[in-house]
């Protein structure tokens, strides 16, 4: 049984496919390598096809035969949707339709698609759950949104069975491409620079760490009759500025922080309630923050010359 990842040289698949390898799944990977190459699965026993979402004949290649998949691939810059939200559309909403298309017509039984909770639901008092109502603020939401609903229209009008995971905001090793608050502290930490905060430090957010998350993505291929929305979150509230404190005291610095302007289409709030996934998938957020982050330290501090060279000469 092949299970296709699309994204799966990305942060997310390059923690998730060898999970999968590991549960004696035969795995492909359809990435364009906009974020890192297919050396980043080099020691893993898997089909990698060149490839990009808006792609309409590689996605046709990369679905043929596959029994599953796990739709990862996505611009996932909530800045960037805001200055750009044609470029955000092209590959989160038409691209996920492109790649929904393909599984329906490749005869694909399980389709898993990588959704947000924060982004999507917009501001609402936390803690957030399926029975929330979204109302995103930022094309990024709007475009995950847009990608739900076209998953719920696919089960509907194909049988294709469907499932749409909100992920919270994941962090862990093997992230030293994602752009966020977790990677971009921790790299400045231990280059002893200081760290920027967008606002005042009390906006917060759900941190999750990719093991755990992976786990989910996991028991949701597992449990083909779970449909719907289901959010995997650690369902704890953790401020900016608490987050720049632990991977400070992780990475044993001391070093400024300075604050910006708040960026537009961000929420201010958000943390999920997760007793849905568990009850229907077995999940739990097994790592605590400040565990998780000290983990993931120690990576970006083992493999500091490497992505050192890379951003000091870039792809």
């Amino acid at each position: 049984m092949t299970t296709l990842v699309t994204g799966g040289c990305g942060f997310i698949g390059a923690n998730l496919v060898p999970m999968l390898l590991a549960g004696g799944r035969a795995v492909r990977v359809l990435d364009d390598f906009s974020a890192a190459g297919a050396e980043r699965l080099a020691d893993d026993d898997v089909e990698v096809v060149e490839g990009d979402v808006r792609d309409a004949d590689a996605i046709e290649r990369a679905t043929s035969g596959a029994r599953a998949v796990v739709h990862l691939a996505a611009a996932g810059n909530v800045a960037e949707s805001v200055a750009d939200p044609m470029a955000n559309f092209e590959v989160n909403a038409r691209g996920t339709l492109n790649v929904l298309r393909a599984a329906q017509r490749a005869g694909v039984e399980r389709f898993i698609f990588a959704s947000t909770g924060g982004a999507l639901i917009g501001d609402a008092p936390p803690p957030v759950d399926e029975s929330s109502l979204p109302r995103p603020i930022s094309p990024y939401g709007a475009s995950k949104l847009c990608g739900e609903g076209y998953c719920h229209a696919f089960r509907g009008s194909y049988g294709l069975g469907t499932i749409a995971l909100r992920f919270a905001n994941v962090y862990g090793p093997r992230s030293e491409h994602k752009r966020g608050a977790v990677t971009t502290f921790i790299k400045r930490a231990l280059r002893r620079e200081a760290l920027t905060i967008f606002g005042d430090g009390a906006a917060t957010r759900d941190f999750i760490y990719v093991d755990d998350l992976c786990a989910g993505i996991v028991a949701a291929l597992d449990r083909p009759q779970v449909q719907g929305v289901v959010h995997l979150a650690s369902e704890r509230e953790t401020s900016i500025a608490e987050l720049a404190r632990i991977v400070l005291d992780a990475a044993g610095a001391e070093v400024a922080i300075e604050h910006l302007p708040p960026r537009r289409g961000e929420v201010e709030r958000n943390f999920a309630i997760a007793r849905y996934a568990a009850e229907v998938l077995g999940f739990r957020a097994r790592t605590d923050l400040e565990q998780g982050i000290a983990a993931t330290v120690d990576w970006f501090r083992a493999t500091r010359d490497a992505w050192d060279e890379r951003e000091a000469s870039p792809r």
